[in-house]
């Protein structure tokens, strides 16, 4: 009996991007690029940016640099073709045609190239494998938002509709007194507040939930259909119990994130298996002892499972909680206000700065995972 071995070649995304930087290239070269009947000859910086997106492409299938250096250098010249694409853009707001699209499509692919090559690149160097794996995520936040200045710009978009990325951060920066007083209120009062509260009583609870069953066939079913009450619904309620300022909007925080740590806590503290709390048994360890040297660390993924989603959970119940009262200060006052009046680039500053708040809080949450749980196998990278 005979085998066939059918060899099949390796699709290559770095070469399929370089040709698609080149093809758009030429698109950019014969279409027009503004109205009326613009081409890019017509317009120095665009005419420049041809060339060096032509080279940005065609560098790889020469093979020529096609090392760290080249790498370095193709993120550089894609750098440089973005900057002279939103400059441009600038003096023709609302007039792109087709091959200006071309042009971002084309700087769009070669970012992306980059990013591939940054991918691949290896080092022996613990730490500047990290550096890596850090700069990849940054550039492609980066280039989210040069292709979100290059669309709204080129296109016209009315700022009531969505603002380019240079009017939001001209608004964040012009606006700092006011949104530090707004994230004081919600993030550093309410958010951090409602957090600790609720996620410490939680667990304390789930102890406690752990040592008497009774608790964990009550308390359970009734912590799941608390769980699934409607932040719109509670919010107004909290409001009317604990007033208008920052304790109503930690109560709510403490309602969306007691529940989850409860449920993860009480099925991590279940998660070690029957030898293992035999073996404690052997040696004659009392409840307490088996919990802190055997259950609670089993249970501590499943904890800081419950920390991460929390720390995103009480950002959002905060900020909703100040849409339905507050002083005339806040992340969710703020935007509900602004819409209002439609300054919606402050709408995006207050957005930008909770997704900022959000992420960071999140990461602290993340390292310290990781400097407790080192020993667990997910950590083992």
């Amino acid at each position: 009996m005979s085998t066939t071995i059918v060899s099949r070649r390796r699709f290559d995304m770095p070469a399929l991007l370089a040709w698609f930087v080149v093809t758009m290239v030429v698109v950019g070269l014969f279409m027009p690029i503004f109205k009326p009947d613009i081409g890019v000859m017509e317009v120095p910086k665009l005419a420049v940016c041809l060339v060096i997106l032509a080279i940005a492409g065609v560098r790889y299938e020469l093979g020529f640099m096609r090392n760290w250096i080249g790498d370095v250098a193709l993120g550089l010249v894609t750098a440089v073709a973005a900057w002279l694409l939103i400059d441009t853009a600038s003096d023709y707001a609302g007039e792109a045609t087709i091959g200006f699209w071309a042009l971002t499509a084309a700087a769009w692919a070669a970012s992306w190239l980059f990013v591939e090559r940054l991918a691949i690149w290896k080092s022996r160097s613990q730490a500047a494998t990290r550096i890596i794996n850090l700069v990849i995520p940054a550039l492609f936040g980066i280039t989210i938002l040069v292709i979100w200045q290059l669309v709204v710009t080129g296109a016209g978009v009315p700022k009531v509709l969505l603002p380019a990325p240079s009017e939001i951060w001209v608004r964040l920066t012009g606006s700092v007194p006011i949104l530090w007083a707004d994230f004081q209120q919600t993030f550093l009062k309410a958010v951090l507040a409602g957090y600790f509260i609720g996620c410490g009583s939680a667990f304390l609870t789930a102890i406690l939930v752990d040592r008497v069953p009774f608790l964990r066939r009550g308390l359970l079913p009734i912590g799941n259909l608390v769980s699934a009450l409607p932040i719109i619904g509670v919010a107004p309620i909290m409001v009317m119990w604990f007033g208008f300022d920052w304790p109503s909007k930690a109560a709510v925080v403490i309602i969306m994130t007691f529940f989850p740590m409860l449920v993860n806590t009480v099925s991590g503290l279940a998660a070690s298996d029957a030898m293992q709390r035999d073996l404690m048994r052997t040696y004659a360890s009392s409840y307490w002892q088996t919990l802190f040297k055997l259950r609670l660390p089993m249970a501590m993924p499943f904890i800081f499972n419950a920390l991460k989603i929390n720390s995103t959970l009480a950002l959002i119940g905060a900020i909703v909680a100040e849409f339905f009262g507050t002083p005339i200060v806040g992340m969710g006052f703020r935007i509900s206000t602004e819409v209002g009046r439609m300054n919606v680039d402050m709408v995006w500053a207050e957005i930008a700065i909770a997704a900022l708040a959000g992420s960071l809080f999140y990461g602290i949450v993340a390292l310290l995972e990781r400097a407790v749980t080192f020993w667990h196998p997910s950590m083992r990278r």
